[in-house]
């Protein structure tokens, strides 16, 4: 077998051993900048011959003679020269490339793990920009992907296009991710937004439908990647701090107003401090962050403290070209309050249900050295390892510790400009002590390989994983997916996109062996949950559209998901007269098989109305139909003969789902000053679980949590309107004043949980 090995590799790369006597060397800069531009296209005589490194540079040994060399890159005009080399010359070749001003790309990696235009693409993708972020004081991600079309977080669950409902803190769909390193925690599975370091930011890439093939088990419903940011050539400072007040929440149902403030003539607040820092020093590339954050809740008793610190470096070896090592290091310790139902919707709707507050302590670190070798012959190398420790404890015996230990290769080939071949081998460990959930080993290995095609017009991507989970002594089979695209560059600015891809979750150790309790609220464990697997289909086009200084996009796709052996949480009545943790609670069950079907649209323009005045908007709208297809056979689970696990809806609606999500954005800038509001409307959620409107927890939660009363009065969706607004004193101090939840309104995001009233933020930010 080694002797094939060895054997395939000469033959593939005996084209590049060809015998030269002269060289080109130089550095590739921006023309405006002046930052030194990586990954730039060489061309000799229209045969690809190498990309610049990470300092722009590049040394291309080539013949004596007469050539035409090119360089490209996405984003900039192209530039040939003509050049004429004597025999063994050595020739130097400096070259400054120009930004295409009309270009409308935006470039991601996410999609095949190597740069592309997000037009180029053969499934829905969407990204966020930075400076949205920092505009609306963002202090968790989670506020910030709100924004996203077809993308919605209910308590703390990422969903996209409806592929999720409510799942109590366990289990993700989504595989989210910093710099393609899985953020998903070993025992639950779930994420913590306020680990993600806002404060270094590149841009967000979300991927919407099954991405199993690249980035594994949790990727069955879409990918949402974190991108930070290396240094440039000048160093980079950035300190900002804020401060907000809550303001006085005023609830009206059924044409009553119910006054909520709890706290009387106290002022709460939250405030918060962020530093960060990039420089290159000298071979060395260097990051850092930092982070503190004061919440004293909106809720009676609920209350948060953090503070995070991060770190990225990178050195780039002189001695050997395109080798580069590095270590990325977060740490995060937070204490609080956990606050899970509201003691009623009306009075008590800022109030917490007896016995339902937890103290904690939760400590976050994650340790990720990595390797890379770029070599223009024979491809990239990359060796990316992580460890991840979740430590949580709190004072209702719920203590535990998840260690994920975490080792990738990935090799990537780039043959003659138009084919991009990317495959790896990784394999993941997880061990959990925990009280709550036992002791428990759990893993996984994998090996994928992709390759991207651009073929005139078309661009082919299709590729196949291999993948095998354990926990403990129980093994999985080995389990293959597969995933394959088109697009389609039909006329200028016009691409149509098709793909398909199979999707597969192995359960958490969290949804397979939790068992405790909140208040008196019981978690039970399910020992016999079965993996669930998926299937996505798209078809999508998008526009891009420039009319003098206005340029921007039009985005629509379809798409129809289909899953086997759904896992979902439900809430209602479960374990036996003789289980001492019999009651109400929460379990994760098969639910049999579902579909989702629905369309996804967006827009997004900018432009200049006057030499001073500029204007961008953005808005998206996204409808969904999910149906249980086989509701009666196995959605309703009778246990001891009590109740069942059926939804409030008798027709076959999947649970905690909007139909219709409508987003957008628009700001205004004039000179130094800027207006922008945003809105977010999510339809009323048409099936729940049916405990909450059948009265049965009010004998658990006495007078009731008000859920079937709520719903009863509210039969409209939710729209909330943020504003902000900003003065740019100078180029190195901007000061915003914001107000989220603009019209103060009042309502559940899931049941018994309301959410936050107006609130007024003051931020400043210094750069340096």
């Amino acid at each position: 077998m080694r002797n094939y090995l060895i054997a395939l590799l000469l033959i593939c790369f005996s084209h590049l051993a060809k015998a030269q006597n002269s060289s080109v060397s130089g550095t590739i800069t921006d023309q405006a900048t002046e930052e030194k531009l990586l990954g730039v296209s060489i061309s000799i005589d229209s045969v690809i011959v190498g990309v610049t490194d990470n300092d722009g540079r590049f040394d291309i040994k080539t013949s004596a003679g007469s050539h035409i060399i090119e360089f490209r890159f996405m984003s900039f005009d192209s530039f040939s020269k003509l050049i004429s080399l004597n025999a063994n010359e050595k020739s130097v070749l400096n070259v400054k490339m120009k930004s295409n001003s009309k270009e409308l790309s935006t470039i991601v990696i996410s999609a095949g793990k190597f740069e592309q235009k997000i037009e180029d693409v053969t499934v829905s993708m969407d990204v966020l920009k930075p400076a949205m972020i920092e505009s609306k004081n963002t202090t968790t991600m989670e506020d910030a992907i709100e924004q996203i079309p077809g993308v919605n977080v209910v308590d703390g669950q990422a969903n996209i296009r409806g592929g999720s409902g409510w799942s109590y803190g366990a289990g993700s769909r989504v595989q989210v991710m910093v710099d393609d390193l899985p953020q998903l925690t070993a025992d639950a599975n779930d994420t913590k937004w306020n680990f993600i370091p806002v404060e270094n930011l590149e841009q967000v890439e979300v991927i919407k439908g099954a991405s199993s093939v690249l980035f594994g088990s949790s990727a069955l419903n879409g990918v949402i990647n974190f991108r930070t940011a290396f240094p440039k050539d000048q160093p980079i400072t950035k300190f900002s701090l804020f401060a907000g007040i809550y303001d006085r929440p005023v609830f009206e149902i059924n044409g009553k107003k119910y006054d909520l403030k709890f706290w009387g003539s106290n002022t709460l607040m939250n405030s918060g401090y962020s530093f960060f820092h990039s420089q290159k020093i000298n071979q060395l590339d260097l990051v850092v962050g930092a982070n503190i954050f004061d919440d004293q809740g909106y809720r009676q008793g609920e209350k948060e403290r953090r503070g995070r610190f991060n770190m990225n470096t990178r050195y780039r070896f002189k001695k050997i070209d395109g080798l580069s090592a590095g270590v990325n290091f977060n740490t995060m310790t937070s204490l609080g309050t956990l606050f899970f139902f509201s003691e009623n919707d009306t009075t008590g709707a800022y109030t917490p249900a007896a016995n339902t507050l937890s103290d904690y302590r939760s400590t976050r670190t994650n340790v990720d050295p990595f390797v890379t070798y770029v070599n223009n012959k024979i491809g990239s190398f990359k060796l990316r390892t992580r460890f991840f420790e979740t430590i949580n404890k709190n004072n209702t015996s719920q203590d535990s510790k998840a260690d994920l230990y975490y080792y990738e290769l990935q090799y990537q080939k780039t043959i003659k400009e138009n084919l991009n071949l990317t495959g790896g081998l990784l394999k993941i460990n997880s061990v959990v002590k925990s009280e709550l959930f036992g002791n428990h080993d759990g893993g996984q290995i994998a090996a994928y390989l992709q390759g991207d095609l651009k073929w005139h017009k078309f661009t082919f991507s299709a590729g196949g994983r291999v993948e095998q989970n354990n926990v403990d002594t129980v093994i999985d089979k080995v389990i293959p997916v597969f995933r394959s695209g088109v697009n389609f560059h039909a006329f200028k600015g016009t691409y149509f996109r098709t793909s398909i891809g199979q999707g597969y979750r192995f359960p958490s150790i969290a949804e397979k062996y939790v068992r405790t309790n909140v208040g008196n609220i019981v978690i039970y464990p399910n020992n016999d949950l079965h993996p669930e697997k998926g299937l996505s289909m798209e078809i999508g086009a998008r526009q891009l559209m420039k009319v003098k200084s206005w340029s921007g996009y039009i985005d629509v796709a379809v798409f129809r998901n289909e899953y086997k052996n759904m896992m979902e949480f439900s809430f209602a009545q479960w374990g036996k007269f003789t289980d001492p943790f019999i009651g109400n609670g929460f379990k994760s069950l098969n639910i049999g098989d579902t579909r989702i079907v629905g369309i996804d649209a967006s827009i997004a323009i900018s432009g200049s109305i006057h030499k001073d005045w500029n204007v961008s908007a953005m808005a998206g709208f996204t409808s969904i139909d999910g149906k249980q297809l086989n509701y009666d056979s196995a959605y309703v689970a009778k246990v001891g003969g009590l109740i069942n696990a059926m939804g409030s809806d008798s027709t076959n609606t999947l649970k905690y789902r909007s139909k219709n999500m409508f987003k957008g954005d628009v700001s205004v800038q004039w000179k130094k000053f800027e207006l922008g509001i945003s809105f977010r409307y999510s339809s009323r959620m048409e099936n729940v679980d049916r405990i909450f409107i059948s009265g049965l927890l009010d004998a658990a939660f006495p007078p009731g949590l008000g859920i079937g009363h709520y719903r009863q009065y509210h039969r409209h969706g939710d729209t909330i309107y943020d504003f902000r607004s900003s003065w740019s004193i100078s180029p190195k101090v901007k000061l915003s004043f914001i107000v989220k939840n603009l019209m103060n309104y009042i309502y559940m995001q899931r049941p018994a949980d309301m959410q936050p009233p107006r609130q007024f933020v003051g931020q400043v930010v210094f750069n340096f």
